[in-house]
């Protein structure tokens, strides 16, 4: 299995249970395809570079993950066809600095979901 990290970024107009629901949509579709979900960092609002979609702003998300190859075209599939996502990017780790530097994200993003909690 490999690692993996998806950023997503959801448009700002949907209210907290509808961004809530997107990224549950996400994960599901990784679950169903036999991904293992490591972490989940909500980075909240923030303001886009330029303008996407005629927005200024976007929810920012990022899921760590470990899957095979073939999940990685069903997830870009569900992302592309999902209209309340307005920009995605996927991420493979494969040597060993790279993977290093995932496990410090890793650490860190269930650090501040334990806060959170």
């Amino acid at each position: 299995m490999n690692c993996y990290e998806t950023l997503f970024v959801v448009k700002p107009t949907l209210t907290e249970e509808e961004t809530a629901a997107q990224v549950a949509k996400i994960k599901d579709v990784l679950t169903k395809e036999g991904a293992e979900i490591v972490a989940t960092d909500d980075m909240g609002m923030r303001k886009l570079a330029y303008q996407v979609q005629k927005n200024d702003r976007g929810y920012y998300t990022v899921v760590y993950f470990k899957a095979e190859g073939s999940v990685i075209t069903e997830l870009e599939r569900n992302l592309r066809i999902n209209e309340d996502v307005i920009k995605f990017l996927t991420v493979k780790y494969t040597n060993s600095k790279e993977m290093a530097q995932f496990n410090k994200l890793v650490e860190a993003a269930n650090k501040s979901e334990a806060k959170e909690a």
